[in-house]
């Protein structure tokens, strides 16, 4: 039984009133975690396809040198997964991660609690209490 990836991969060959039914670079770009595995899936992310070379993003050049080295055995798994004559050769680009935009959070820069050198726990809550309330009187007059 065909692979659905190989089904697919003979379908974008052939056209349909001039238009391909599957884009070649989705397949590759797809095809690319099943063929590395997911753990250098995370280091190195294919990213398109420039008419039959697959440009994958890493981290750093000692990812680049490496995954160089395994290019035939990635060749290989590829044309498992899709079949050939998709992706001729693939290129290691170094591409570091793009950051996520963060949220700013709110920093809370308090001033030291003078309540806090109290060491009776009972006179430091009577004491947050009666400043509580004073704060709370200035607020209202």
């Amino acid at each position: 039984m065909d692979q659905a990836s190989r089904i697919l991969a003979k379908w974008a060959g052939s056209s349909e009133t001039g238009k391909e039914l599957v884009s070649h670079e989705r397949l590759a770009v797809g095809a690319w975690k099943k063929a590395v595995g997911k753990r250098l899936a995370e280091r190195a992310r294919a990213i398109k396809l420039v008419r039959d070379r697959l440009i994958v993003g890493v981290d750093d050049e000692v990812w680049q040198k490496n995954l160089w080295g395994l290019r035939n055995q990635i060749m290989r798994n590829l044309e498992a997964a899709i079949g050939p004559g998709i992706v001729a050769s693939v290129e290691f680009r170094i591409l570091p991660p793009k950051i996520e935009a963060q949220r700013a959070q709110e920093v809370a820069l308090k001033a030291p609690d003078e309540a806090d050198n109290i060491a009776d726990p009972g006179l430091r809550r009577v004491y947050r209490n009666s400043r509580n309330r004073e704060a709370a009187g200035r607020k209202t007059a």
